[in-house]
């Protein structure tokens, strides 16, 4: 809630203080983890600024904006700092000043200030055998894990992140399956999209008995998460007991199951293997970009680009 006044657009007299109330006013009081994310980030901004004489979000330019970014890319060039959390440091100044605005009338491209972090897959990923996940679950409930197997089985199905899918309230996303056929990702997005960007997931025959099986996992818990498990003691149990199964099945790690969604949709969607299947790109450069751009929607991201990390470059 505003506190009054001009300063900070009402939210405070510090900058870094009035950044957070911003970000749970936006956010609704909850998302705890993303909006501690963004804040801690614009502490740093909010620093730098004071360090240029800015101590007032109201005197907070794109052009500022741009000069943080340029602060940041020479910090990149030093060895300071990786590409990605430099983005991550101009991506939360760009939320946090639309939450302390209302508007996003002030925002500059993370991307084009600090460089690119896309890389290309070159190496087929190892969830592309779908008897292998299945089996590999179905070891994960025999020993009683049937959560940490919903978890497996939705990355692999849906394309989610761990989060998404431990955080995903699986009894109203089948009910939303079953009524359109697709499910909208909002809860345990990265950098917090889901509160603010629509993403709807098609839901395959398949898929819909996925939603059933983490239904019934998740039992009268409002998630995936235990009631008396934090996101992070649930998130290490999940990497433990399924490093337990997966070289028995011949898997990798749970990104690797989203990255086989990716190649799957792929040629769903063009009628040609993944790239990095295929050895090079087959799909007609208008299908390629149609399709990678609709992978990356469902993945969550919002750059096309990104779809290289997952089905591979376009030579």
């Amino acid at each position: 809630m505003k506190v009054g006044g001009h300063r900070n657009f009402g939210w405070g007299r510090k900058m870094a203080w009035a950044g957070r109330q911003a970000l749970n006013h936006a956010y609704g009081g909850g998302h705890y983890a993303t909006v501690a994310a963004h804040a801690s980030r614009w502490g740093e901004f909010a620093r730098w600024a004071k360090e240029q004489g800015i101590r007032d979000a109201r005197d907070v330019t794109r052009e500022v904006l741009e000069r943080y970014g340029q602060h940041l890319a020479e910090r990149v060039l030093k060895g300071e700092m990786k590409v990605a959390y430099a983005q991550n440091l101009l991506s939360s100044a760009n939320v946090t000043l639309s939450a302390l605005r209302q508007d996003d009338r002030v925002r500059v491209s993370p991307r084009e200030l600090v460089g690119q972090r896309t890389t290309v897959r070159t190496d087929a990923p190892k969830g592309l055998d779908r008897d292998a996940v299945a089996r590999a679950a179905d070891a994960l409930r025999e020993r009683g894990h049937e959560r940490a197997a919903a978890v497996i089985e939705l990355a692999r199905d849906l394309g989610l992140r761990m989060r998404e899918a431990s955080m995903l309230d699986a009894k109203s996303a089948l009910r939303q399956a079953e009524r359109t056929g697709r499910v909208d990702i909002r809860e345990g997005t990265k950098g917090g999209r889901g509160a603010f960007v629509e993403r709807l997931v098609p839901v395959s025959d398949r898929a819909m008995e996925t939603l059933r099986r983490a239904a019934e996992a998740q039992g009268e818990a409002r998630n995936l998460i235990p009631t008396d498990n934090s996101w992070k003691e649930f998130r290490n149990h999940v990497h433990g007991v399924w490093r337990e199964v997966r070289d028995e099945y011949g898997l990798g790690k749970i990104h690797d199951l989203r990255a086989a969604y990716a190649c799957e949709r792929y040629e769903e969607l063009t009628g040609h293997e993944a790239p990095v299947l295929a050895g090079g790109r087959t799909a007609s450069d208008e299908d390629d970009k149609a399709a990678r751009r609709q992978v990356s929607y469902e993945l969550g991201h919002g750059r096309m680009d990104v779809a290289s990390e997952y089905i591979g470059g376009r030579r």
